[in-house]
């Protein structure tokens, strides 16, 4: 079952060991843990505001669907929920099976003045979700569209309903031989559809490519009528209309099928973990290795705090002890930054890319641990978000932040961002512990993403203040600095007002005449990407 107010499997624990638990005492301070609302108190508060949507079969207004799908992972999400302050929630839910259910609901959204908010797995973490406006909403809810409805193996495209979860989507693969190869941390609770909305990347990016180069094509249903995009290899004639779909947010209408460009599964698979001395070799080490194309399915560099820090929530006192001492004496001490490779398809291929991966590591200095770390880190690869669950239990609230700006930017913006996220908790007379790590490399440049804990208030309004404080900062450093406000969360509402700095307002004026054209009567989500509600 999954949680109502945290994240993922009610049977999955991720517990903070004692030595974690010391280690963020001392880091941030002391936690208390919060008294959480009750799930029975959160329904009685959807239950006294009124749904306002006229009868329709399909839709469901009990108080249990409605506050499912009023709320993403976001740390806002988090507060809300736990604190029992849920403000506003959606009026209704629809779980469509079907394109000609998604068209009939739109019309008679239409018809009635109601704003429609596409769903898929509710993981969120930028406010896609949150009512706005003031019309009544209605939630389309698409997982149950999931199927397979067609395998290209000669052009090696498949064809699925836009509502299928990562899992069940590669299970359908595999069972032809096949992968997506998409894998967001969110992967097990995320839709197809909504990695395509916005613009989503998978820990395996480099190889795979990120959902624009995987998708192919699909059909859109808008307000204004169907979009259908037919698939090509590639083409010159104009403007690509798949850009109209990717990043959309729900704002042009409803991606119900989607065309994904597939790949035969991997004959070998390998994830290593390295060590380098310091953050100037590491950095350097991960651009040689983009700009060599080695063809690594993934880099992922820890920063030297993010790299202590994933050692001392691991607890296992004595054998990081005797890592630390080995590692130590290979010239990788206190600044030492850690650096998970991913190795991915035919044997020849694997053995080659460890060649020449290999002598860029050791050119500079870095210390292999071998697949010891990287396969541990495979295991777990979606199991480190349960962390938040934990945190929360012991005081301690999670929020994190990303960009991707170019090579030259990228020391800059790591410092940038965690010295704008720990003055801004400062002012309050807190401590933030905050660490970053690259998690796509490019050869232009790198995906920034950090991360921050910082103490929970004994309070719903104190600790959103807090939030807000952390999220504003953040944000305005990071379009400081010259980044994106998104590499691979969207926008949403809470990034909306940060979407200026890269668009322009030309930019911002032609895609708000584009979801003019799609939705004339400003039917769907509201409030997302543009931040006009």
């Amino acid at each position: 079952m999954r949680r109502w107010n945290g994240w993922g499997d009610t049977a999955i624990d991720q517990p903070l060991k004692p030595e974690a638990q010391a280690f963020l005492r001392e880091a941030v301070g002391p936690g208390t843990k919060p008294v959480d609302a009750a799930y029975e108190a959160a329904l009685a508060q959807v239950a006294a505001q009124p749904g306002r949507l006229p009868p329709h079969p399909l839709i469901d207004t009990t108080p249990g669907a409605r506050l499912a799908a009023s709320f993403g992972q976001s740390c806002a999400d988090w507060l809300r929920l736990r604190f029992g302050v849920l403000g506003r929630v959606t009026d209704g839910v629809a779980f469509p099976e079907s394109r000609d259910a998604v068209r009939e609901l739109l019309a008679w959204a239409a018809q009635h003045g109601v704003a429609v908010l596409p769903c898929g797995g509710a993981t969120s973490v930028v406010g896609h979700l949150s009512p706005a406006g003031d019309k009544p909403v209605l939630t389309l809810n698409l997982t149950r569209m999931m199927r397979l409805t067609h395998l290209d193996r000669a052009a090696q495209l498949a064809t699925f309903e836009a509502g299928v979860l990562g899992p069940d989507l590669e299970a359908q693969l595999r069972a032809h031989g096949y992968t997506l190869g998409h894998f967001p941390q969110s992967f097990e609770y995320s839709t197809l559809g909504g990695w395509i909305v916005t613009r989503s990347s998978g820990q395996q990016s480099s190889r795979f490519g990120r959902i624009e180069q995987l998708f192919a094509g699909g059909h859109l249903e808008a307000p204004q009528g169907p979009l259908d995009l037919p698939t090509f290899p590639a083409s010159a004639a104009g403007p690509d209309l798949r850009e109209w779909v990717l990043g959309s947010e729900g704002r042009f209408g409803v991606l119900t099928e989607a065309t994904v460009r597939v790949t035969r599964l991997p004959e070998r698979e390998q994830f290593i973990g390295v060590f380098f001395p310091d953050w100037p070799l590491a950095q350097a080490a991960v651009q040689a290795l983009a700009q060599a194309r080695v063809g690594l399915s993934m880099l992922r560099l820890a920063n030297p705090i993010e790299t202590l820090t994933t050692l001392k929530l691991a607890g296992h006192a004595r054998a990081i002890g005797w890592l630390e001492r080995y590692l130590a004496l290979r010239g990788a001490g206190s600044q030492k930054c850690l650096l998970f490779a991913g190795f991915t398809g035919s044997k020849a291929q694997v053995g080659a890319m460890q060649r020449q991966a290999k002598a860029i590591i050791a050119a500079h200095g870095g210390v292999s641990t071998g697949t010891l770390l990287g396969e541990k880190w495979r295991a777990n690869r979606f199991r480190g978000v349960y962390l938040r669950n934990s945190l929360w239990q012991a005081g301690y609230a999670v929020d994190t932040m990303e960009t991707a700006c170019d090579w030259q930017r990228v020391a800059p913006m790591m410092a940038a961002i965690e010295a704008a996220g720990c003055d801004a908790l400062a002012a309050f007379g807190e401590r933030t512990h905050c660490y970053t790590h690259l998690s796509h490399v490019y050869p232009q440049g790198s995906s920034v993403y950090s991360t921050f804990v910082f103490r929970v208030g004994p309070d719903f309004d104190t600790s959103f203040a807090r939030w807000q404080a952390l999220k504003r900062a953040v944000s305005a450093a990071i379009v400081a600095q010259g980044g994106t406000i998104s590499h691979q969360h969207g926008v949403g509402k809470d990034h909306a007002p940060w979407l200026a700095a890269e668009k322009g307002a030309a930019g911002l004026a032609a895609l708000a005449a584009a979801q003019r054209h799609f939705d004339p009567q400003g039917v769907m989500a509201p409030g997302n990407l543009l931040g006009d509600a």
